[in-house]
């Protein structure tokens, strides 16, 4: 599987937004588990190390002009129905994805009876994987597929938090109650209760 990769850029001013001739470039490769507050501090170190190299370079004369070209294009602007987990229709690795990149600007969030969750850190896994882990409900395995996606399948303090995707399965790691604190899940199972075939919407 090709690694996505992220990077900071030094470049010249023009009447385009980021749009200008670029001076230097360095790229990271992004971790599977990296959030997007991981690769801030990761960025802003090299950026620091970019921007000095960038500034010897103008001052010594030796500053590059590379073209971009037509292809650069401009993130879009977060806002709060982005950041709702769509259970019907978003696979497992797609709403990991949306924990991690909003991890820690706003927080992923889901509803259970009425009560606002948000998910800081969670890990996808397959639905052999976890049937393997828990052979004891292995006898539900057929009905996997007509579980409605959101349905608590396992809670323990524990073990943790076990939620149908709508392929997979979702593991919850970090959670924050409404008007509470984030926490790891075993700590929060310890004082609040989430059941087995409760649906998250």
């Amino acid at each position: 599987m090709e690694r996505r990769k992220l990077g900071v850029t030094t470049m010249y001013m023009n009447e385009k937004m980021d749009a200008g001739d670029i001076i230097l470039q360095k790229e990271v490769e992004i971790r599977d588990d990296e959030t997007t507050g991981e690769l801030w501090e990761k960025l802003a170190k090299m950026g620091a190390s970019l921007l000095i190299n960038t500034l010897e370079k103008i001052e010594n004369n030796t500053a590059p002009r590379i073209k971009q070209g037509e292809t650069y294009t401009l993130a879009p602007m977060l806002d709060k129905e982005l950041a709702k987990i769509k259970w019907e229709e978003m696979k497992a690795y797609e709403i990991k994805n949306l924990v991690r990149g909003l991890n820690p600007i706003m927080g992923a969030y889901t509803y259970l009876n009425n009560k606002k969750f948000k998910f800081w850190k969670v890990q996808n896994i397959s639905r052999e994987e976890f049937f393997t882990i828990y052979d004891e409900f292995r006898e539900y395995d057929y009905k996997f597929n007509s579980i409605e996606p959101g349905t608590v399948l396992y809670s323990s303090e524990k073990q943790g938090l076990f939620i149908k995707a709508k392929d997979e399965v979702i593991s919850v790691l970090e959670i924050q109650g409404e008007n509470s604190k984030k926490m790891n899940i075993q700590e929060f199972l310890r004082g609040n209760k989430i059941y087995a075939a409760e649906i998250f919407e």
